[in-house]
């Protein structure tokens, strides 16, 4: 339990000066309510007309797909550098995980994925 003492000594700290960060604004800040407060705005413009509508869902097809495939390219750097510690398994094995890669991007573009009508 010593070997802890420190870490729960942080966990505490932090948290009542979290606890803190949050509170005192609501205790000590002023109260002054009015229209323009309560508007809507975005990135500190304020909003001229309302949304136009729906986002198509191939847009967050093709994000989540961006984001899968660029995630797992990530991982080929560390192979390269590397590289010629890990040897033959390791050439092997990000030979195979780059078949998959390319497998997942062909089934991918077969099944329509990336088109953007």
């Amino acid at each position: 339990m010593t070997d802890l003492t420190g870490f729960l000594w942080l966990a505490l700290f932090a948290s009542v000066i979290a606890g803190a960060m949050i509170v005192t604004p609501s205790l000590l800040g002023p109260k002054r309510p009015n229209a323009a407060k309560a508007e809507p705005f975005e990135c500190g413009v304020t909003p001229i007309t309302l949304p136009q509508g729906r986002f198509n869902v191939k847009f967050y097809i093709l994000g989540m797909l961006f984001i899968l495939f660029d995630v797992e390219l990530v991982f080929l750097f560390p192979w390269a550098v590397l590289l010629r510690e890990l040897g033959w398994g390791g050439l092997i094995s990000m030979g195979l995980f780059l078949l998959v890669i390319v497998a997942g991007f062909i089934y991918v573009w077969r099944a329509g994925a990336l088109e953007w009508e």
